[in-house]
């Protein structure tokens, strides 16, 4: 590293060096050792200045990467006075990194000037970049306005969210309210949405959105109509409050990531200028999200997803991993096999990851005792944080299911199954299947039954096929275009 920044001020090679001491400094010791050979900050400042619109950026993003507070007032200039548009937004992302709250009004005259100005279609990306870049400044600073969500009296339409093969089942746990299927789950009209938002079955609530036809997959045309309908109104109805209310938008179809991010700004800008800064864009900090989903024709349904509406359905899960069962999923896999669960039970988990199927699982039908076995101590470390948190009496052991001894037998195995991974192959999920069936009728009483949630299908008719102790009582596809199922197996020998 040394040598990288003796040729920097030698002038040597200048946009790739600065490149290279940006990669140096990603290690923290190397950044302090960088620091410690600036002698005067003006060593790196003086680039800013370079004839290079590159090096230009490069040297603004190493000196916010350094955190060089001494360098605002030239990082500053040199992004008031730059004419390249796309090194505009890297000046603000490197001011970003320093203190530089004297300087808000100004980004915020700045910002107000770049929401209002006419804008070449070839200059878009930039000016969107730069727009996000000094939103992310003003609300480092001034925080966004917020709202409280306001229950109306009147009937409400919600979607709530689940995969397309429960919407049945879903749609039946919701009772007499008035219900109908919905390509996101199930559409429900009520006038006690509160109430409603207790059933522990459905994924997510969205506010959807009556338009005369669907958005077009154009960004600034779908702004337009979505404006045209009365957004804003809609958003307004449901809360109290100030009168702006920051958004971010969620893009779901064929896009890849980059056009989709395209897409998002263009839209979330256009959107900000046609409601006079009413709405604001905003990827980081929100209240609402306005979600646009792909149709098969091109098209985008919109609707609204509202952070100010809380859901404390699962306030118990305080931790969990990437591979955990989503609550909803778990709560829905009791409710589809509520008719086997017995009262008082003891209910095993041999891969209860961080406790939730068995949480769940009593939260279903009570259990007189219950136990949970993974070989991952964080998990388990989770598991045992979460319930505690739900006021549940779990025993949570470290340990191979297949190691494990226990003095009584249980009544059910309720368990998430594991799935393939990088470190999971086929071969490996083929050999813990024919395992897990063996031991588990080792532990289970003659009654038994075992609830699992799998996406080896294939795996649990095999084991069947050579182990005649189990009888399948139930199969039911979670998905129409997946692998995962909800099976519940009897011992019968």
């Amino acid at each position: 590293m040394e040598n990288t920044y003796k040729n920097l001020l030698e002038k040597e090679n200048i946009r790739e060096n600065l490149s290279q001491l940006r990669k140096f400094i990603k290690d923290e010791e190397n950044k302090n050792r960088l620091r410690e050979l600036i002698v005067n900050v003006e060593d790196i400042t003086q680039f800013l200045e370079n004839e290079d619109p590159k090096s230009r950026k490069n040297a603004a993003l190493l000196l916010g990467d350094l955190e060089l507070q001494e360098a605002k007032d030239a990082i500053y200039k040199a992004y008031v006075q730059e004419d390249i548009l796309f090194v505009r937004s890297h000046y603000l992302a490197a001011l970003n990194q320093l203190d530089v709250q004297d300087l808000v009004p100004e980004f915020i005259d700045i910002l107000d000037e770049k929401l209002h100005e006419e804008v070449e279609p070839d200059n878009e990306k930039h000016i969107n970049s730069e727009i996000a870049a000094l939103r992310k400044i003003i609300i480092r600073y001034q925080g966004i306005t917020r709202h409280r969500f306001v229950v109306k009296e009147d009937k409400t339409k919600v979607v709530l969210t689940c995969n397309r093969g429960v919407r049945q089942i879903v749609k039946q746990t919701l009772g007499n309210v008035r219900t109908g299927l919905h390509p996101l789950g199930v559409l429900t009209e009520t006038a006690d949405l509160q109430g409603l938002l207790q059933n522990r079955n459905y994924r997510e609530v969205l506010f959807p959105l009556s338009l005369k036809s669907l958005l077009p997959n154009e960004p600034r045309e779908a702004a337009r109509m979505l404006y045209e309908a009365g957004i804003y109104d809609f958003i307004r109805k449901y809360h109290e409050g100030p009168e702006d209310f920051y958004f971010r938008v969620e893009l779901r179809n064929h896009m890849n990531l980059d056009e989709r991010s395209q897409f998002n700004r263009k839209f979330g800008t256009e959107l900000e200028k046609l409601t006079k800064n009413r709405l604001v864009n905003s990827a980081s900090d929100y209240e609402v999200e306005i979600r646009l989903i792909g149709t098969a024709e091109g098209k985008l349904y919109p609707s609204c997803k509202f952070y100010t509406l809380k859901d404390t359905r699962f306030n118990y899960r305080k931790k969990a991993l990437s591979s955990s069962i989503h609550p909803s999923t778990a709560a829905l896999i009791m409710k589809i096999t509520e008719r086997y669960l017995k009262e008082g039970a003891q209910i095993l988990d041999p891969f209860c990851g961080v406790g939730t199927m068995l949480i769940e699982r009593n939260k279903s039908v009570y259990a007189r005792e219950m136990y949970g076995i993974d070989t991952y101590g964080q998990a388990v470390e989770y598991a045992r944080e979460n319930a505690y948190c739900a006021q549940e009496r779990i025993n949570f052991i470290n340990r191979n299911y297949f190691d494990f001894r226990h003095d009584y037998l249980f009544d059910e195995i309720i368990t998430d199954m594991p799935v393939r991974s990088p470190r999971v192959t086929r071969r490996d999920l083929d050999f813990i299947y024919g395992k897990f069936f063996e031991k588990s009728r080792e532990v289970l009483t003659r009654n038994g039954i075992i609830v699992m949630y799998t996406n080896e299908i294939g795996l649990v008719k095999k084991n069947l096929r050579f182990h005649h102790e189990y009888r399948m009582l139930q199969d039911v596809p979670m998905q129409d275009r997946s692998d995962y199922h909800v099976v519940v197996l009897a011992v019968v020998m």
